[in-house]
């Protein structure tokens, strides 16, 4: 760790491009892309499209937290919203299962913003075009901080 920063190098290698279709659930439909093209170390580069609902959350007070703070109560938008954006994090777990951490970007029919962090049953609209990017020489760990309480990235060299 150099002081306040845990980090790594490396380069980007493979890209994959998946097209999801209409009632795939956005998280579900990303990670079987992970896994069939076994991407455990990567990046979320560009992600829009439609959705049919949405489903997130927010950083909010746990006071049950160590550092008093985590992902809360999911929050629903149930009508269309188009996805304007999304990135985040392909990593994995000490057992090398793969964990997604993304957020999105998106807006309603009236234009109104919102955005947060992903949850499982958000479903596709018309369509979602998503650009994956695998990372090569990094492992991309998501730990639990014992510090934080909060599962974390930490990068390191391979």
């Amino acid at each position: 760790m150099d002081g306040r920063m845990v980090s790594a190098v490396g380069k980007i290698g493979r890209v994959v491009v998946i097209r999801l279709t209409p009632g795939t659930d956005l998280l579900e439909g990303i990670q079987a892309a992970c896994e069939k093209y076994q991407i455990r170390n990567g990046v979320i580069i560009s992600a829009i499209g439609s959705l049919d609902g949405v489903r997130f959350c927010n950083v909010e007070p746990l006071p049950e937290k160590k550092c008093g703070y985590g992902y809360g109560r999911v929050l629903s938008l149930d009508e269309t919203i188009e996805l304007t954006g999304a990135g985040g994090v392909i990593c994995s777990d000490a057992s090398g299962n793969i964990n997604l951490h993304i957020h999105l970007s998106m807006s309603d029919k009236n234009g109104k913003a919102y955005g947060g962090h992903l949850v499982e049953g958000t479903k596709v609209l018309m369509t979602a075009d998503i650009v994956l990017g695998e990372i090569e020489d990094i492992s991309m760990l998501r730990e639990l901080d014992p510090d934080m309480d909060v599962y974390l990235l930490s990068p390191q060299q391979k």
